[in-house]
C-alpha cells in the first residue's frame, strides 16, 4: 500500500521506550497504529538503546521488588540491603535536584504511578529486569542500593528496546523505518489529524485520529544546542543517538505549542575523554565514568574543581558533565589509590587507566604540572577529616578547610600505584521541551488543550538542572502508556 492512501487512529513519531509504550498502550486499547522511526532498523530505538535501562520507583519493601525478579532465590534476597524508598522519598529526590522547579502535579503522578507502570511493563510488555550495577557496592558478602536505583531492564538499554520491539512486533504494529514526519496535519477546527512524512519515495500525508510525539530532544543538533545550552556546547561528545534533532519540537513549538522545562539544561554526565563524538552501539553507555565520589577529580591545570562527593552518584553525575565541559578542554582527570580503585563500576573496564607509583610520575603520563597536581593532593589531605569510610551511603566523610570541600567519601590520596581515567562531558538528553498536561495532551502558548496531539517523553519538558537518576526512562514509560491510552480513545 503506498504511503500516502496509509490512515491509522494514532501515529506515534520515534521509537525509543516512550514511543513504544505508547504504541503498546494505545494497540492494546484497540487503536490502529503505526510507528515513523527516522533511524533504519539497524539503529532504531533511539536514545532508549543507549542508556543503562535503570527505571526509578518507588517501593515499600522488597516485596514490592521481589515480582521484577522471580528466580532469585531467599537466600540471595537475603544477600541484599533495600531500604524502603517511599513515593514521598521519590517526590523530594526530584524537587530537591530540580531545585523546587519542576511540576508537583506532574512529580506526584510520575512517583505514584511508577510501581504500577514497572508491573505493567513486567506482565503486559514482557520486560526483564535484573539488578543495576551503578550505584550498588557490596561488603562483607553483601550487596547495597542507592535508594530508588535498583533495577535495570534486562540486557540494559539494548535489552530494554529489542524487548518493546517484539512486544510491538508481536502485536504486528506497523513501524516504518527510515520515515521523518515533517509536519503536523490539522483540520479546520485546529484538531490534528495526521502528519507529513518523508521517505526515499518522498513526501506523503498519513491522517489518523490523533498523533503521539515521541522523538526525543535536539541534544544531537549543534545549532539548537548552542541557541538553548550556549556556545561551549558547541562540540561536545554526544552519548546517544545522532537522530535526535528537535526536528519535531521546532514544528510543534512554530504552530503554537507551550513550551515548559529548563531550556538551558540538559542531562551531561562525565564520559570517557576517548569517547566517540557520537554515540556507538558497541558501547552504548559504557563510556560513563561514574565513580567519581571515591576519587578526587582534577582539571588539566591539576586542580580540583568540584565537590566529588556532594551527594549520591545518582543524584549528581548527570550535572557533573557541565563542570568539566567549562574547564579548559573540557578535560579532567579521576584520580584513585589502591583503597578506591576496587570500588570502580565495571564500565571503567572500556577505558584506558594511567598509573603511576608516584603524583610526580603520575602527573608527568597526565602532562599536568608536577608542583601542582603535588600541591593539590597535599592539600587534599591535609583537609580530610577522621570518620569512617562507607561507600554504601553518605557518610559524612569529609574535608575541612579547603574549596571545593568533599563533602563525603573523602579519603586521602596515598596508597600508590595511583590511578587516573580521563572524562570529558557527554549529554545525554535536553531538558526545554513542549509542555503537556497530566493527560500527555500538548497544550497551546494559553494553555489550551490541541486537540488530537499528545507528547511524551524527553520532547516535553519537565526537568531543571538535574534529575535523580532513572527518572527518565521512567517518565518516559508512565506518560507513554497514559498518551497511548489517551490517543486510543480519540474519536
Amino acid at each position: 500500500m503506498p504511503k500516502s492512501s496509509l490512515t491509522c487512529d494514532v501515529i506515534v513519531v520515534g521509537a525509543g521506550n516512550a514511543a513504544l509504550t505508547a504504541a503498546l498502550a494505545a494497540h492494546d486499547h484497540g487503536a490502529n497504529v503505526i510507528v515513523f522511526e527516522k533511524a533504519t532498523k539497524e539503529l532504531r530505538g533511539g536514545d532508549s538503546r543507549f542508556s543503562g535501562g535503570m527505571f526509578r520507583f518507588a517501593y515499600n519493601s522488597k516485596e514490592d521488588v521481589k515480582p521484577f525478579l522471580p528466580n532469585l532465590t531467599e537466600k540471595e534476597w537475603d544477600a541484599v540491603v533495600i531500604d524502603p524508598y517511599t513515593t514521598q522519598a521519590y517526590y523530594n529526590d526530584i524537587m530537591r535536584v530540580t531545585q523546587g522547579l519542576a511540576d508537583p502535579e506532574m512529580s506526584k503522578l510520575i512517583v505514584d504511578q511508577s510501581l504500577e507502570t514497572m508491573r505493567w511493563m513486567t506482565t503486559k510488555l514482557g520486560i526483564k529486569w535484573t539488578w543495576t550495577k551503578l550505584w550498588t557496592v557490596v561488603i562483607e558478602g553483601r550487596r547495597y542500593f542507592s535508594s530508588g536505583a535498583l533495577l535495570d531492564a534486562e540486557k540494559e538499554g539494548i535489552g530494554l528496546s529489542d524487548m518493546l520491539f517484539k512486544a510491538a512486533e508481536e502485536r504486528k504494529i506497523k513501524i516504518l523505518y527510515e520515515t521523518r514526519a515533517i509536519r503536523l496535519l490539522m483540520n479546520s477546527k485546529g484538531r490534528v489529524n495526521g502528519a507529513t512524512i518523508l521517505d526515499k519515495q518522498g513526501f506523503h500525508d498519513v491522517k489518523a485520529k490523533a498523533v503521539i510525539l515521541a522523538s526525543g530532544g535536539f541534544q544531537s543538533n549543534p545549532e539548537m544546542r548552542v541557541k538553548y545550552l550556549g556556545g561551549d556546547w558547541n562540540s561536545v561528545k554526544v552519548r546517544g543517538a545522532k537522530h535526535n534533532t528537535g526536528d519535531m519540537l521546532r514544528e510543534v513549538l512554530d504552530m503554537g505549542a507551550k513550551s515548559t522545562g529548563h531550556w538551558a539544561g540538559c542531562h551531561a554526565t562525565p564520559i570517557d575523554g576517548n569517547a566517540p563524538n557520537v554515540g556507538e552501539l558497541s558501547l552504548t553507555d559504557r563510556t560513563n565514568r561514574l565513580s567519581y565520589t571515591y576519587a578526587i577529580m582534577v582539571n588539566v591545570h591539576g586542580k580540583r574543581f568540584i565537590d566529588e562527593g556532594e551527594d549520591l552518584g545518582s543524584y549528581t553525575y548527570a550535572k557533573i558533565g557541565r563542570a568539566i565541559l567549562v574547564q579548559t578542554r573540557s578535560l579532567a582527570y579521576q584520580i584513585f589509590d589502591q583503597k578506591t580503585v576496587g570500588l570502580l563500576e565495571p564500565r571503567y573496564s572500556t577505558g584506558t587507566p594511567i598509573a603511576g607509583n608516584t603524583i610526580e610520575e603520575l602527573a608527568d603520563k597526565l602532562k599536568i604540572d608536577r608542583v601542582t597536581l603535588v600541591s593539590t593532593v597535599k592539600e587534599f589531605n591535609t583537609a580530610v577529616q577522621e570518620g569512617k569510610f562507607d561507600p554504601s551511603k553518605k557518610d559524612g566523610k569529609s574535608t575541612k578547610g579547603i574549596i571545593p570541600v568533599k563533602s563525603n567519601w573523602a579519603l586521602r590520596i596515598d596508597s600508590p600505584p595511583f590511578v587516573a581515567y580521563s572524562a570529558t562531558c557527554g549529554i545525554t538528553f535536553t531538558f526545554g521541551g513542549v509542555s503537556t498536561n497530566l493527560k500527555a495532551q500538548v497544550l497551546d502558548v494559553d494553555d489550551k488543550v490541541i486537540p488530537g496531539l499528545y507528547a511524551a517523553g524527553e520532547i516535553t519538558g519537565f526537568f531543571y538542572h538535574n534529575y535523580p537518576g532513572g527518572t527518565g526512562l521512567m517518565r518516559g514509560a508512565i506518560f507513554g502508556r497514559i498518551s497511548g491510552t489517551n490517543a486510543a480513545q480519540e474519536k
